[in-house]
């Protein structure tokens, strides 16, 4: 008896980034609205996590509605028609409803029915793992055009006296248009998780506590120096690791596009990673905050804003957050 051959779904040999978009909360909340609860200071804030403002959307704005807004303007700028964007990928932790995804709402809305569409979460690493999803299902023959967005509404899960993480958070959706290239603009990913410390950062409660009245509403917590320590040391091996994946060194990046989790952070990291003086960091998180898996996207949306001679340049690309998890690869700025 002889069976059919199946046919299997290939693609292209090579994918790039084709746009970015950005959005931010409309609201800009300075340090001296946020010090009281935490019996702080505007100087405190500046010196510790280098954030003058975060962006922060009002009540009546969902994390949806800032995914569509960055998706928009990505998938404008692609100069893609919406229509034959066929996969879209949102990765966040701030969805207020388990389900319908975000991703299937946003889809429509930009007008890519009946694209796939899910939402994924790896917390501020989510971007990067959702750029790695998008080049390998586009070049497995899955997709053809994917659009790409992490999003936060974090002012949501937020507890104004908590001082470990509170006064970082902002909130932001970044977006790209990923699609096939004649050369390689997607480095491989290096990517991974640790949850022996899975404790360092999340959520400080569960849904059930909070339903069945044994908890508060669930906010966002972390153990800043163990988080600090491995953001420096350990996410540092990683981002060099993404350079030997890549086939290149440092000395041929254009820029360099750390998670947004502070400012200290992002110094350090430069350190130990010896970048030249010709690399470009994107800075995001003085007027931002921290946006969870919008910062990498959003902090490249502001980098060719200000640096458009960066386009196509290589830049790495490296997020990292609760799990814990981490993400890292190389790209050709759009």
């Amino acid at each position: 008896m002889t069976h059919p051959t199946l046919t299997q779904s290939h693609g292209p040999a090579f994918t790039r980034l084709l746009s970015v978009g950005a959005s931010r909360g409309e609201n800009l909340v300075p340090n001296d609205d946020l010090v009281g609860p935490i019996d702080s200071s505007d100087e405190w804030i500046r010196q510790r996590t280098g954030i003058i403002t975060r962006a922060r959307a009002g009540a009546d704005v969902l994390a949806v509605d800032l995914a569509t807004e960055a998706g928009r303007e990505a998938v404008e700028r692609s100069g893609i028609p919406a229509d034959r964007i066929d996969l879209v990928i949102v990765a966040t932790i701030s969805n207020v409803q388990q389900t319908p995804s975000i991703a299937a709402v946003v889809a429509d809305r930009v007008g890519a029915n009946p694209a796939a569409a899910y939402d994924m979460n790896a917390a501020c690493a989510g971007y990067a793992y959702a750029v790695a999803q998008a080049d390998a299902l586009i070049r497995a023959g899955a997709a053809h055009y994917a659009l790409v967005i992490g999003a936060e509404k974090l002012s949501d899960v937020v507890d104004p006296t908590d001082r470990t993480i509170s006064f970082l958070l902002g909130d932001g959706a970044g977006a790209v248009v990923v699609g096939p290239s004649d050369e390689a603009g997607i480095g491989a990913t290096v990517w991974g998780s640790d949850g022996s410390k899975a404790g360092a950062v999340g959520m400080n409660h569960t849904l059930t506590e909070f339903r069945d009245g044994a908890s508060e509403w669930p906010t966002l917590r972390q153990e800043g120096q163990t988080v600090f320590r491995w953001a420096v040391w350990d996410m540092a091996k990683v981002a060099k690791q993404a350079l030997d994946a890549a086939g290149i060194t440092s000395d041929d990046l254009a820029a360099f596009i750390p998670h947004q989790a502070n400012m200290r952070i992002i110094d350090e990291f430069a350190k130990q990673l010896k970048l030249p003086d010709s690399v470009v960091i994107g800075r995001d998180i003085a007027t931002t905050g921290n946006t969870s898996a919008a910062s990498i996207p959003l902090a490249m949306h502001r980098l060719l804003e200000e640096h458009p001679e960066l386009s196509g340049g290589l830049a790495l690309q490296i997020g990292f957050g609760a799990g814990l998890v981490f993400g890292a690869q190389v790209v050709v700025l759009p």
